[in-house]
């Protein structure tokens, strides 16, 4: 599992009852005299405003809270267990960093990466624009002086994939509303996403309570994205050091499918515009690297070569455009741009924050305090140089 594969922070323990109620202290919002967070974007949907919501206290947060005496108390306690250690805060505040500022980007931008990017509405793809963001801190996070990159780094990591494999467990087994579990043992580990959908998750019928997913099932999954995740990272700091084109084209490989790899599929006299071309010229990138994503063992027991495997369709919604929507990749330059100016504004921005904002303050209760100013900006921005470009080619 990947849990065990990465070298787990001990605050990310689920049979702590102590962290629980650290985390719900951490998570407690703003004081008046704090700024509050930017509204969010023209983008966001009522179903995104929705899933930011706060989980709920539970009954020894509320409890400490209203007794000063007692939250001192709590604290110092908690602090004596080894709570209050560097690592373990940079773990708890690398949890609200992913929570607070990675996961609510797909839903955020989803117009963007639904329509312009052109990404099906499912959990690979939320997946994927969550690695994105995860990767941005990332980068910010390894700047910061030893110790406190590699614990923040790490926590990031750890929080990610254990989120990532409660979704995919959500996924594979969907809880139902007969379930005779109690209702902690179901709680997601971080806020639901309205960006993708799970299939047959409301319907009745015997309990099928979670975490009973095929575990072979589960840690295949977990290569792929640990898979996934790695080369992702490796692509984008090489177009990161190297230059835009490089960038652009880990843009375009992750992020867009690597669609029209082997050409673009016009429509012919014969086929025509109709939607049956699309089945007649299905392709989809696959990659010849191998491991878990693509076995070339299994590609070659099938028969047929690299063809017949480009036209098997995968189920991931991501392939080449049909001869009749061959106009979408007009588009592309444009999105590939857009995303890297988005990336080297984001990086640049967080550059420039000093590194006592992604520190905090090192005392148990603050982990989210100070987030606001690290939030992600829009994809799209009227003052960018691709809006710029845009304008004066209308001009």
């Amino acid at each position: 599992m990947i849990r065990r594969s990465l070298q787990a922070v001990p605050s990310t323990s689920h049979s702590s009852v102590a962290v629980r109620h650290v985390r719900a202290l951490s998570s407690q919002p703003p004081s008046p005299h704090q700024p509050q967070s930017p509204p969010p974007s023209p983008s966001s949907s009522s179903s995104s405003s929705k899933s930011r919501r706060p989980p709920p206290q539970t009954w020894l947060a509320k409890t400490i809270k209203q007794s000063p005496a007692a939250k001192k108390a709590f604290l110092s306690l908690a602090g004596l267990l080894g709570y209050g250690s560097a690592k373990q805060y940079a773990g708890r505040r690398a949890y609200n960093m992913y929570s607070e500022l990675c996961i609510p980007r797909p839903d955020d931008e989803a117009a963007f990466w639904k329509d312009a990017c052109h990404l099906p509405p499912t959990f690979q793809s939320w997946f994927t624009v969550t690695n994105l963001h995860v990767w941005l801190l990332t980068v910010r996070l390894r700047a910061l002086p030893p110790p406190h990159g590699t614990n923040f780094v790490q926590g990031l990591i750890d929080h990610f994939f254990i989120d990532v494999e409660d979704r995919v467990r959500a996924v594979l087994q969907p809880v139902s509303p007969a379930s005779l579990a109690p209702p902690q043992n179901l709680a997601p580990y971080t806020r639901p996403s309205a960006f993708y959908q799970i299939a047959n998750a409301s319907v009745t019928g015997r309990p099928r309570p979670r975490g009973r997913a095929p575990e072979s099932l589960v840690t295949r999954q977990m290569k792929i994205f640990k898979e996934q995740w790695a080369g992702m990272g490796m692509s984008f700091d090489l177009g990161l050091v190297r230059s835009d084109a490089e960038l652009a084209a880990a843009v375009w490989r992750n992020l867009l499918g690597a669609r029209g790899a082997r050409g673009i599929a016009y429509p012919s006299s014969s086929a025509g515009a109709s939607g049956g071309a699309g089945e007649q010229h299905f392709r989809r990138t696959v990659n010849l690297v191998g491991g878990e994503v693509e076995k070339l063992a299994r590609i070659e027991k099938r028969g047929g070569g690299l063809e017949a495997e480009e036209r098997r369709d995968d189920g991931s919604g991501v392939h080449d455009f049909p001869p009749a929507e061959a106009d979408k990749y007009v588009a592309y330059p444009e999105t590939m741009a857009t995303l890297v100016e988005y990336v080297r504004r984001e990086l640049v921005r967080l550059e420039r924050l000093p590194d006592e904002a992604f520190l905090g303050k090192g005392e148990i209760g603050t982990e989210s305090h100070g987030l606001e100013d690290l939030r992600f900006g829009p994809v799209r921005r009227e003052d960018g140089l691709v809006a710029a470009f845009g304008r004066e080619r209308v001009e």
